[in-house]
């Protein structure tokens, strides 16, 4: 089925209920900024990708301030099988070399990112690419990583990236231009060396320098789950923690779940995992009264 004939199969009169349901959202965020981690089968399937760029417009157009923060496993993956490199993940980060680190800023900071820019802007946005080697607003180290079962022994994932400072006067510059900051996760040493940075841990800490409003990750899944399957809706920080505890939220859901704390308890007013599979996920949870995932509470 067509986007046409979907919208078609919609009365006029619902139509205007849509939109009079989305009044009070839009005077509630005007002017604020919404920080979304796109990914998953968003930035994969031809028509989500298209559904993602139309509502990342819609939101800027309605006054609000989308700062899009991208990953880009899947790419990455297919142009590491292409030079004979297999990807390997330690507690949900990429173990990246000096040649799987030439592959991601290729992929994330050429092929992905400027698609993404395209797509918006052929549905009348003003998107600008950017890495955090661009001015140097995202600083990083070597990330240490710690073994989870040696508390003290170290891990070296290669040229992985821990952020140290996020500079906001470009996003801000940008901002005041119109423009909607797309963001590839890769930021720069103090002298000069680049680094992989997880896109959900980039999009949190941004989320929080920029004061954001909201922080959104999208997933390919329905949010937070529990180990029989089921949506959890909200949780706070101690139920998180029995949930890793458990072993209910692991792999690449860590580094997700936790940059949605940090979030949470360092100023920004709501975090959000929402199903990256559904149509237009971004207006259902920022412009309606229908959530499509989980909410992370500060408390």
């Amino acid at each position: 089925m067509s986007a046409e004939s979907r919208t078609d199969a919609v009365t006029p009169a619902r139509k205007a209920e849509i939109l009079a349901e989305a009044l009070p959202y839009i005077k509630r965020f005007f002017d604020k900024t919404i920080v979304i981690k796109y990914g998953g089968n968003a930035m994969t399937d031809p028509h989500l990708k298209d559904c993602f760029a139309r509502d990342v417009v819609l939101l800027k157009l309605v006054g609000l301030n989308p700062v899009v923060v991208h990953g880009g496993g899947p790419q990455i993956e297919n142009l590491l099988t292409r030079v004979g490199k297999k990807g390997e993940f330690i507690q949900g980060m990429r173990v990246t070399d000096a040649e799987t680190m030439e592959v991601v800023e290729m992929v994330l900071g050429g092929q992905v990112n400027k698609e993404i820019v395209s797509l918006i802007n052929q549905h009348g946005g003003k998107a600008v690419g950017l890495t955090g080697k661009d001015a140097s607003f995202i600083r990083a180290k070597k990330l240490l990583m710690q073994k989870l079962d040696a508390p003290g022994d170290v891990i070296d994932v290669g040229q992985v990236g821990e952020i140290t400072s996020i500079d906001p006067s470009l996003i801000s510059f940008l901002d005041q231009g119109d423009f909607i900051p797309v963001i590839a996760p890769i930021g720069v040493g103090e002298n000069g060396e680049t680094y992989n940075i997880n896109a959900d841990v980039v999009a949190g800490k941004l989320a929080e320098i920029l004061k954001a409003e909201k922080l959104v990750l999208l997933t390919n899944t329905p949010g937070v789950l529990d180990k029989a399957g089921n949506l959890l809706t909200g949780l706070t920080p101690r139920q998180i923690d029995d949930l890793v505890a458990d072993g209910t939220l692991s792999g690449g859901m860590l580094p997700k779940i936790g940059s949605a704390l940090d979030a949470a308890r360092n100023g920004v007013k709501s975090v959000h995992i929402i199903d990256g599979r559904v149509e237009h996920c971004l207006l259902l949870e920022i412009l309606t009264d229908h959530g499509v995932g989980t909410m992370i509470k500060s408390k």
